[in-house]
């Protein structure tokens, strides 16, 4: 994440920590979907909602950091919604290993898109 253009500055460190955040909670939410399909069952089906809507929404937020959208803030605030509603979800499930993980990785993400959506991109 270096300079690209002479136009184009380096992203700070926060964005790129909140960048990594994001694209880890992605791959983690995304672990997690296919841990939720091998369980099964109908309480499965809201936290496979949220981690969807969570992966989805993180791979967005950091597209659009790293691509220096005017919008990035406004998607650093959904995104923290988002990962907080998956965190959620997944602590319905506070045996499973990989539910803990992931609503770890959420709440990171979480974080640095509220530090991301305070701060002018």
């Amino acid at each position: 994440m270096q300079e690209q253009t002479g136009t184009m500055t380096a992203m700070s460190k926060e964005m790129q920590d909140c960048v990594e955040a994001c694209m880890n909670c992605h791959s983690v939410c995304e672990e997690t979907m296919s841990s939720c399909m091998q369980m099964g069952g109908q309480a499965q089906m809201q936290i496979m909602r949220a981690l969807l809507d969570c992966a989805e929404t993180t791979r967005c937020c950091a597209d659009m950091m790293m691509r220096r959208s005017p919008m990035s803030a406004e998607m650093c605030a959904l995104c923290a919604k988002a990962c907080e509603m998956c965190a959620e979800a997944c602590m319905s499930m506070p045996d499973d290993a990989q539910m803990m993980r992931c609503a770890e990785a959420c709440r990171r993400c979480a974080q640095t898109c509220r530090t991301m959506a305070g701060a002018t991109m």
